[in-house]
């Protein structure tokens, strides 16, 4: 029990804290949506958070590694209950426009990123405590992020059409202040300021230094650089379809934000069973053909669906088939992903390497905006379809793929 502790506690931080992030993903796309009507605006929200996620996630890395990652956690995840909790009452004040909307989800962004960077950077550290195999970690992380985002997006549709998308913020800031105080209880110190193992050269002793080593690490990595060039593409493609195509069609075909609820909720409710078969299996899989055979079932079809505008049963259908296989990428990418780093580098590559991951995303929105003015919503959603595929087929073309199913013993 001792063992598994703190793994218990990074869980219900991660549920608790991912719960209330999809609330707010859902709740402050229709609050500007319904205000202003601008896929445009409701592009450009999306952006004003996730730039300065990426960039603080980047730059937090030195920091988790030498504060550690327990602390980072505790004090963005702090602060962002404060940040969150000033939606709900500027609404409730009637002062919620968008020049006071923007500068507030700014500053979400730049403590989600670091609080994430810093629960990713946990992982390896718990998975040693628990003595079970990586894969085994971050499949079981993997299902708890997608029954997180599942009960969120659920609860986010139900809420919002009871109280309103600005109240339904109130639930965000809870979510954050028990994230805060079950890492801080449940969750050892862990490492901070670790003694370079076995690397080529000592660590740098200053914060561009370290962060410098962590950009030549991953830029050596020919597998992590391929990685990043396939997901931050896809990432791209997902935040256009979330923040905006998903739900322009739900607003024009007459739907409320229930329905944009229920489906998110049917993609990442049956992701759940997938990040289970792989937390199971996960070390056994054969990883570069069920991440290929993954991605191609978990993009396309969503955009074709919607696109040619077919049955509720046939796209609740396509979602939980795409949910069950997206189940299994995170898994395996991430286990690929923390093989190939040595432990005093973790915090600042794993931090820069989520950070490329998701360079592109706070573009993702204001590109769906722009398709949308630009070609109409069918086609918008036709072409970031065939875009996504394109993408996944990436790493059969790349040589550097080879290295993906190896895995990697650092010292």
């Amino acid at each position: 029990m001792r063992k598994g502790g703190p793994f218990l506690a990074l869980a219900a931080a991660e549920t608790l804290s991912l719960s209330g992030t999809r609330l707010s993903t859902i709740a402050i796309p229709w609050l500007v949506l319904s205000a202003t009507g601008s896929p445009v605006l409701t592009g450009l929200t999306a952006m004003m958070e996730m730039l300065p996620y990426v960039a603080a996630k980047a730059l937090s890395g030195p920091l988790i590694d030498r504060v550690g990652p327990k602390r980072i956690a505790v004090v963005c995840d702090t602060a962002s209950v404060a940040v969150v909790m000033l939606v709900p009452l500027l609404d409730w004040l009637d002062l919620l426009g968008m020049p006071l909307l923007l500068p507030v989800v700014f500053a979400m962004g730049v403590l989600r990123g670091p609080s994430d960077a810093a629960k990713q950077a946990m992982v390896p550290d718990i998975a040693e405590l628990a003595a079970v195999p990586i894969e085994r970690v971050t499949g079981l992380v993997g299902a708890i992020e997608r029954l997180a985002s599942t009960a969120g997006a659920a609860g986010a549709g139900a809420l919002i059409g009871l109280i309103g998308p600005g109240q339904a913020l109130v639930v965000n800031a809870v979510t954050f202040a028990a994230a805060a105080l079950i890492v801080g209880a449940g969750i050892p110190g862990l490492r901070s300021m670790p003694e370079p193992c076995g690397l080529p050269q000592a660590r740098p002793s200053s914060y561009l230094g370290d962060l410098r080593e962590g950009w030549r690490f991953l830029r050596g990595d020919a597998v992590l650089v391929s990685i990043v060039i396939m997901v931050a593409t896809t990432n791209l493609l997902d935040q256009a379809y979330h923040a905006v195509l998903l739900p322009v069609w739900t607003q024009s075909s007459g739907h409320g934000p229930e329905l944009l609820g229920a489906m998110f909720s049917a993609f990442t409710g049956a992701s759940i069973a997938g990040a289970a078969i792989a937390a199971a299996i996960g070390e056994r899989m054969p990883r570069l053909v069920v991440y290929t055979v993954a991605f191609l079932l978990t993009g396309f079809p969503r955009f074709l669906v919607i696109a040619l505008d077919a049955p509720l049963s046939l796209i609740f259908l396509t979602l939980a088939i795409a949910g069950f296989a997206s189940g299994f990428l995170n898994p395996i990418l991430s286990a690929v992903i923390f093989e190939r780093i040595p432990k005093p580098l973790t915090g600042r590559v794993t931090s820069m390497n989520a950070a490329l991951c998701f360079a592109l995303i706070p573009f993702g929105g204001l590109v769906g905006g722009a398709l949308i003015s630009m070609i109409g919503l069918a086609a918008a959603l036709s072409l970031t379809g065939l875009t996504y595929l394109a993408a996944t087929l990436f790493p059969l073309a790349l040589k550097s793929f080879r290295g993906f199913d190896k895995p990697i013993t650092q010292s």
